[in-house]
């Protein structure tokens, strides 16, 4: 099985990463931003540099929607993972496309509304991930698997 690792640098970054016994035994590669963080953790895997910011940037969205394209056309994943920000979107839609499966995990830190990434994903999630059962209440499709950290 070969994974998509997706998501913005920091926070979002630390929770795929932390994810590491399950994705350490498959082929993967990554996409974040180019930043000191996401060199230095990923120093030795394979990542693609998406474009930020992310936030409610349109430019950025349509940029990152045609690396999402490029990466995913030579790439072929079977699985999306992310667990946000906005570098996810273009992947998870055009991911569909490619037949991968996608699994989002909201963030730790959203217990009573939900992310904007969340939002735009949830129609097109396979596994939308839960970390608190008080996040059912906005998406009732979740699985709450408790906290990763």
């Amino acid at each position: 099985m070969k994974i998509c690792l997706v998501g913005s640098s920091g926070g979002h970054l630390t929770h795929l990463y932390l994810l590491k016994e399950f994705w350490e035994k498959h082929e993967r590669f990554w996409v974040t931003f180019d930043k000191v963080d996401s060199r230095s953790l990923l120093e030795k895997e394979k990542c693609y540099w998406c474009y930020f910011p992310t936030n409610r940037n349109l430019k950025n969205l349509i940029k990152n929607t045609f690396l999402a394209l490029k990466v995913l056309r030579r790439e072929k994943p079977d699985l999306i993972i992310s667990s946000g920000a906005g570098s996810a979107v273009p992947f998870f839609y055009l991911g569909k496309l490619f037949k991968a499966k996608t699994v989002y995990i909201e963030v730790y830190d959203r217990i009573e509304l939900p992310t904007v990434t969340g939002k735009m994903v949830y129609p097109v999630t396979d596994c939308f991930v839960l970390q608190w059962e008080e996040q059912k209440n906005i998406y009732k499709k979740g699985i709450n698997l408790g906290g990763i950290i």
